[in-house]
């Protein structure tokens, strides 16, 4: 662990020096400074969250939903720059879903806002006696009790905190029904529509009985040599925009990989008994583009604006709108399960939005089922009398549903592969996940560069 009592080192511009370590059990605050040994050698915010979580585990096994576990939040140095991609923020916890070590990453603004605010991570340990939020006003911390954001969805939740701190501009991190409700994939969500999708962050907020962060920041960021920032930040921008690709990417985002992938054989189809969706054109970039993309979005500080609004325009889902979907939340619920109807796919990702649900293992979960049935290894009465047909767009967001209260079949999925496996050891063959994350959208077994990031990820299949 940091400690203040030696010199913050000679290192000069892009650290604060101070860690909130917040207990929200005791409900104390304490500033925790860190020398310049630390943060050379564990430098980025996965480097500070996985060496205060490894001295945290020192002390022997934790929960991963109990109140000893520990969530660290931090931006890294580079956060609220202005310098491309330094909107993200990493989340590290002991993983609900997998039992080891987790994180997971947000775009967004929020990361930027809680460095502008004199922190450089947060340290969250603890339960809060009630649901509460954190209010963090430039420095300043408070633990919010808020019992009337129980049962809320995220974005909802955001707006209520934006409107009872009487500020629309301030930064809120959230959960939803699915963190509450210990759903071990919750996510955690921000700015209406980014989210720390995986290894279960939310379900850990969830335990801690923290249902948002929300965070106000007026400081000025310690830079070193500010011309020299800005003669790269200068440059990388410059190549960025001269890029052949850059106006095809704020098109499509990261949409336009799909084509890419089905033609490579890579596309998760069918629970990936197959890497070829013969539907891919109903659900590829240009088919976003041409029908439902009414508007970009962009993290903070970066020119690519590659986040896709999308709006259904008819038929059933009529009205649905969503920052989204992205590339790996089109396959799992698209391809994965057998859906080509793309309205069908902004709707379950919006589903997940307010919930709070990781696409990736909700949409893997539903194929696994769908290959099931189809094989026969589970029956109609384990399914809650379900017709998980693949295609069946009803049946997943149904399914969806279900997960984030915890309803049925939904309680079962709610625990994740590992969870599934204990209840049903014979689907443990067509699961496809590593250290008990499930494989995102692309096919190890062709794309093997990937297969070996999966195998020597510190998370699992991320």
């Amino acid at each position: 662990m940091p400690t203040s009592k030696k010199e913050k080192g000679k290192i000069k511009g892009g650290y604060f020096w101070k860690i909130l370590w917040i207990d929200l059990e005791r409900e104390t605050v304490s500033p925790l400074e860190f020398d310049e040994s630390f943060a050379l050698r564990y430098i980025g915010g996965r480097g500070f969250g996985a060496k205060l979580l490894w001295d945290k585990l020192r002390k022997g096994p934790i929960d991963p939903l109990g109140p000893e576990n520990l969530l660290v939040i931090s931006p890294g140095p580079l956060g609220g720059l202005y310098l491309p991609a330094s909107g993200k923020t990493s989340f590290v916890s002991v993983s609900p879903e997998t039992g080891i070590y987790g994180d997971s990453s947000m775009g967004g603004s929020f990361g930027p806002e809680l460095r502008q605010s004199g922190i450089d991570a947060l340290a969250v340990t603890g339960k809060a006696k009630n649901l509460s939020y954190l209010w963090i006003d430039n420095g300043t911390v408070k633990i919010v009790p808020n019992e009337r954001l129980k049962g809320k969805a995220s974005l909802e939740t955001e707006g209520m905190i934006k409107e009872e701190l009487r500020d629309e501009h301030i930064k809120v991190a959230t959960i939803g029904i699915a963190g509450e409700n210990r759903v071990r994939f919750a996510c955690v969500s921000s700015d209406w529509g980014r989210n720390a999708g995986r290894t279960g962050i939310g379900a850990v907020m969830g335990s801690k009985n923290l249902k948002a962060i929300a965070v106000r920041g007026s400081m000025d960021l310690p830079v070193f040599h500010l011309q020299r920032l800005q003669k790269v930040s200068e440059a990388s921008f410059r190549s960025l925009k001269e890029n052949k690709n850059f106006a095809f990417w704020q098109e499509q985002g990261l949409m336009s990989v799909i084509d890419y992938v089905n033609e490579a054989g890579v596309m998760p189809t069918f629970n990936f008994k197959e890497g070829v969706f013969e539907h891919a054109k109903k659900v590829n970039g240009y088919e976003m583009l041409s029908r439902y993309k009414i508007g970009d979005t962009s993290c903070f500080a970066c020119p690519m604006a590659c986040g896709n609004v999308c709006l259904v325009k008819e038929g059933k889902y009529r009205g649905t709108v969503v920052e989204g979907p992205e590339y790996e939340t089109a396959c799992m619920f698209g391809s994965n399960v057998g859906v080509q109807n793309f309205a069908a796919i902004v709707k379950a990702n919006q589903i997940c939005d307010e919930f709070g649900v990781d696409t990736i293992t909700a949409g893997s979960l539903i194929g696994v089922l769908m290959e099931a049935q189809e094989t026969g290894l589970l029956s109609e009465k384990d399914l809650d009398g379900l017709n998980f047909k693949w295609g069946s767009e009803e049946v997943v967001l149904e399914t969806v549903q279900r997960i984030a209260h915890r309803k049925g079949i939904g309680d079962i999925l709610a625990d994740g592969s590992l969870g599934v496996i204990k209840k049903w050891p014979q689907l443990r063959p067509i699961i496809s996940q590593v250290k008990g994350l499930e494989q995102s959208a692309y096919d190890a077994r062709i794309a093997i560069s990937m297969a070996l990031g999966y195998a020597t990820s510190d998370i699992g299949a991320h």
